[in-house]
């Protein structure tokens, strides 16, 4: 065999960047829904170091055949500066996950991880509202999950980040969309928590760490774990055994990539074409 079905020189690229990006399941499921559809296009990872980054896709950007970008961790926010145009959404959350070329050549970024894990919940049947939520990372994706879960009205919601100041711009983001939330700061606990939500990149690939200090969680506990791989999780598997209900971060992924495609064919127009 000498050459393969699903690619060839008309094939529309799109890509992932991240720092690290072995972990990502999005090759597979993007370019899944993609050649689904019926689209010949794919999604490839690419790997960039945060301080090439700038140079990175500014070259990027430039190729012909390159209809969008998806970013992950640690460029939601930075990639903000590659948009000529942001959507309400992205304002609002600071970040953008999704970043498409359109017909005249302007890109325009979106975010979709806030909704993904609301519609990931809402397919497991697990409310959010009047919930008490305890979210650990306000950065990219924390952001976009706190701001998304604030307008579905949960009882309380507590923020943790590495940088306080970042979480404590969060609770005030997030009690402007909803005074009635009792929205506080402070170290990660389940104690009167309902739902676990992990945001941070604490326990991916070759990383050994949790990101709450625990040997056995509530088994009332709802516990979800935004990290793709490994699945599952550190966490997911002591949410496991000690009887939580628990949602995947490939749960997310689904909740996002039919809008995320959507988006990319919205924009691209005639360019994402079947193939």
């Amino acid at each position: 065999m000498d050459e393969v079905g699903y690619v060839s020189g008309q094939t529309r690229l799109f890509g992932i960047v991240g720092h690290p990006i072995a972990q990502v399941r999005s090759p597979e499921m993007v370019t899944a829904e993609l050649v689904g559809r019926g689209l010949n296009a794919v999604l490839v990872p690419l790997h960039v170091l945060p301080q090439d980054f700038e140079p990175c896709l500014r070259s990027l950007k430039r190729l012909q055949n390159l209809d969008g970008l998806i970013f992950t961790t640690p460029f939601k926010q930075t990639a903000l500066a590659l948009a000529d145009e942001l959507t309400v959404q992205a304002r609002e959350v600071g970040a953008i996950n999704a970043l498409a070329c359109r017909e005249d050549g302007t890109w325009i970024g979106d975010i979709f991880d806030g909704l993904g894990c609301v519609e990931a919940f809402r397919r497991r049947d697990y409310p959010l509202a009047g919930r008490a939520i305890m979210l650990i990372g306000a950065g990219g994706a924390g952001r976009a999950i706190a701001i998304a879960i604030a307008h579905v009205g949960p009882r309380a919601l507590r923020i943790f980040d590495i940088e306080p100041e970042r979480a404590r711009r969060l609770a005030d983001e997030v009690a402007a969309i909803d005074p009635t939330i009792e929205v506080s700061v402070g170290e990660p606990s389940v104690e009167g928590i309902d739902i676990l939500l992990n945001a941070s990149p604490v326990g991916m690939l070759s990383d050994p760490r949790m990101p709450i200090e625990a040997t056995r969680l509530p088994a009332e506990l709802i516990v979800f774990d935004a990290i793709v791989k490994p699945e599952p999780t550190k966490l997911l598997a002591l949410a496991r055994e000690s009887g939580c209900r628990t949602v995947m971060g490939r749960e997310m992924m689904r909740g996002q990539i039919s809008k995320i495609v959507d988006f990319y064919q919205l924009q691209n127009g005639k360019r994402l074409t079947a193939g």
